[in-house]
């Protein structure tokens, strides 16, 4: 009953309608079916059909009434791309006025500029540009500065510092190891920023002052020349006679902030290294045992462990052959009890 409804009323509809709306209704109604037949089994529409909603939503203010595929949103939305699409190819086109187009290589030699002198600005950059004989104006300069690469953040420049002053730089740390009988036993390292050298290395079951300011002696004595800056933590056992002790020898003291250990971070990595390749597998018997395991690490640790900050080169300076070998050349050394292995060429 409802269905019979339905055509009658619209049956009467099309009797008091226009002509004109009533063939283009027609029209959006077979356009639709052509499409529903002709996209099985994926309803998808055509440019075709795309354009033709376009046109005729532009033509006819009673476009939406018989519209059964797409949402009115759609046609809308189809409209709009096609008004981009337009006006990016209106863009292309080249235009006789406006500012001059800048190369590429002029704007990569402005990012170097910013790059090498941080503290320059535009004016100076600008000048810099007019001297080599590029004429763009200073507006210029400034606007391409603000796409210019960000600057290295603090912790870059902080390890750009260090490694311009590394040679001057030494650090020293504690860390503990567990005994078999469930003691704690303190190593005490200085290491040097340079060659990742260990200077000096000695293990003890109580710390104190006295006994950290004896070692820093008998790490420079005989006439070794020290570093001019020595880096330490506020540790409690570093106190004011272990500052004397270092400005004695003719060091500068230079403690980290608090809970900052990534300002000592060599020393830091260091203890990280001795715990993976060596304690963490091996059980430490007493304070002889320990001194005994670090003097053999520390041999390792300068002659053959490669290390990423030296370029894969070793601390005392491992010699690389000169030219490739046969396989069936190379022999294993055992290194700390077969942990770890050296690789040489067979004589």
């Amino acid at each position: 009953m409802i269905r019979w409804l339905r055509h009658f009323l619209g049956w009467l509809r099309s009797v008091f309608s226009a002509r004109q709306n009533l063939i283009l209704e027609n029209l959006a109604l077979r356009q639709q079916l052509l499409a529903l037949h002709t996209q099985r089994p994926r309803r998808r529409l055509t440019t075709w059909h795309k354009l033709f909603w376009v046109v005729l939503r532009s033509l006819w203010t009673g476009w939406k009434e018989p519209l059964i595929l797409v949402t009115p949103r759609t046609v809308v939305n189809w409209h709009r791309a096609g008004f981009r699409l337009y006006w990016n190819w209106l863009s292309r086109a080249r235009q006789m006025g406006g500012r001059r187009p800048m190369s590429k290589e002029v704007r990569a030699l402005i990012f170097r500029m910013a790059a090498e002198n941080p503290t320059w600005g535009a004016p100076r950059i600008h000048g810099e540009l007019l001297m080599l004989g590029f004429d763009l104006s200073e507006p210029t300069v400034s606007r391409w500065l603000r796409r210019a690469p960000r600057a290295p953040d603090s912790a870059k420049r902080w390890l750009t510092f260090l490694q311009n002053h590394r040679e001057a730089i030494a650090a020293m740390d504690f860390f503990t190891v567990p005994t078999l009988t469930f003691g704690i036993l303190h190593c005490f390292f200085i290491i040097g920023h340079d060659r990742r050298q260990i200077l000096h290395h000695n293990v003890t079951r109580n710390p104190n002052a006295l006994w950290v300011a004896l070692q820093l002696r008998e790490t420079w004595e005989y006439g070794r020349e020290p570093q001019r800056f020595l880096i330490f933590d506020r540790d409690s056992k570093f106190s004011a006679d272990v500052v004397s002790t270092v400005k004695a020898i003719g060091s500068l003291p230079v403690r980290t902030a608090f809970r900052s250990p990534w300002q000592n971070g060599i020393a830091e990595r260091w203890v990280g290294s001795v715990r993976r390749d060596l304690l963490d597998h091996v059980i430490v018997l007493n304070e002889r045992h320990l001194r005994r395991l670090l003097k053999n690490y520390v041999r390792y640790y300068h002659e053959d462990r490669t290390h990423l900050g030296l370029e894969k080169d070793t601390p005392g300076g491992r010699v690389a052959a000169s030219a490739p070998v046969s396989v069936h050349k190379v022999i294993s050394l055992p290194r700390l009890g077969g942990q770890h292995h050296r690789y040489a060429v067979a004589a």
